[in-house]
């Protein structure tokens, strides 16, 4: 059952009133459950069950350290690909031991944090990565612990910019070439080799991509095996659905079962990534009608949150429900749009949704992943609060930032001062 429901006419988060969030807090602010995030997790961990695994949250999806410490509560290690995204998990309470470095242009100085961190390993992508992977733990006396990230050419049925397993995309090393890379690999003295690692892509609903993936996996990890190279970890990556239109996605079960029918019977430790599975429908952005326009063609809900608060209508032409705050029978077809100057500022298009009139709220749903972590200041914007409901109570764990906040990095040269 969704934590975001109607209770007499008004949407909740848990038990806490959304129009009393908004009331006390303004508006847009991103609302999370902490039932939510708790139930999703546990939910895919327990899939498992039986199999030893490490369930790795997606940082880059929901980065907000009071989630992470959230999540790290509840047993979950990190996959990171920044040193921002380290320092975040390691300051919100996770295990080095618990963490994944994936990422194709780790830089010399996050590799070195990483390594004096202790973090589990990294996913390398590359050979020149290897390389300074290498050299960076010779120079420091340690091993470095490496996977190998494998790019398995599986067509993942997703949207292009989120597709990451094919030969076109960036990611990984080819699996037709990969075991020359292990062998090589192998070879340097500053490596550990513990690993295999591959993630085709996000937002996938159909299961069959990844028995595919898991089945060229397995026989590449017995194919090593052949050469005296043992792997002990395998990360499937992450990538499993969620519903944003009221479809449905697959299972944890289902999800499950795909991956062990193929591996067929492989030993190893898995490494899951899972990140808008477990914050996507979790969160929702609360946002106010400021006004409402006609033209001859078209009308509009103009609201106070913007591509700058949630870029994926704009970056993907994602949909996002958009539910009333409080319940009107009264619709209207219109786009809901936001005040920066861009014709791509939308958070829905030609959208039938409740007739809200000014000053009323809208709550755009499952905005828990890749929301607030892509959030940025364009058009000068202060980025919106992160709130965190648990039962009946919330929690500010992000507050709204200040016009201060936006120029608090910025100098004019002392050339200008006397001008």
């Amino acid at each position: 059952m969704s934590s975001f429901a109607y209770d007499n006419g008004s949407m909740l988060c848990e038990k806490v009133s959304l129009s009393q969030i908004a009331s006390e807090v303004g508006t847009p602010f991103y609302v999370y459950s902490t039932k939510s995030f708790t139930e999703q997790f546990r939910a895919f961990d327990d899939a498992f069950e039986g199999s030893d695994r490490l369930v790795c949250f997606a940082v880059k999806s929901c980065s907000n350290i009071g989630i992470l410490s959230l999540l790290g509560s509840l047993g979950a290690g990190a996959d990171i690909v920044s040193g921002g995204e380290l320092f975040r998990a390691l300051k919100s309470g996770i295990s080095p031991e618990k963490i994944v470095y994936a990422g194709v242009g780790k830089t010399e100085e996050e590799i070195e944090y990483a390594l004096r961190s202790g973090i589990l390993m990294f996913n390398a992508e590359s050979e020149q990565e290897l390389e300074l992977l290498n050299s960076t733990a010779l120079r420091l006396g340690v091993k470095a612990p490496v996977a190998i990230r494998v790019n398995p050419n599986v067509d993942p049925k997703t949207h292009p910019y989120i597709s990451t397993g094919l030969k076109k995309n960036k990611f990984g090393i080819s699996v037709e070439t990969v075991k020359n890379e292990y062998k090589r690999a192998a070879g340097l003295q500053g490596l550990d080799i513990i690993g295999a690692h591959c993630h085709i892509g996000s937002q996938l609903t159909d299961v069959k991509p990844f028995e595919d993936a898991a089945s060229i996996m397995a026989n590449l990890i017995n194919e090593l095996k052949k050469d005296g190279i043992n792997i002990k970890y395998l990360d499937m990556g992450g990538g499993l659905g969620i519903c944003y239109d009221g479809g449905t996605a697959p299972s944890h079960k289902e999800y499950a079962d795909a991956v062990r029918r193929g591996l067929g019977g492989l030993k190893v430790t898995l490494i899951f990534e899972p990140g808008r599975n477990i914050s996507g429908n979790s969160g929702a952005l609360v946002t106010k009608v400021l006004y409402t326009k006609e033209t001859e063609t078209k009308k509009f809900k103009v609201v106070d949150a913007a591509m700058n608060d949630l870029a994926r209508p704009s970056l993907y032409d994602a949909y996002h429900a958009i539910l009333p705050v409080s319940v009107t029978q009264k619709t209207v077809k219109a786009d809901v749009v936001g005040p920066i100057c861009e014709t791509g500022d939308f958070l829905a298009r030609d959208r039938d949704v409740a007739d809200v009139p000014v000053g009323g709220l809208y709550a755009v749903m499952s905005a828990g992943a890749y929301g607030m972590s892509m959030a940025s200041n364009y058009n000068s914007r202060p980025r919106v609060p992160e709130v965190l409901v648990d039962n009946e109570n919330y929690y500010i764990i992000r507050r709204r930032e200040t016009y201060e906040d936006l120029t608090g990095f910025e100098a004019v040269p002392a050339f200008l001062k006397n001008r």
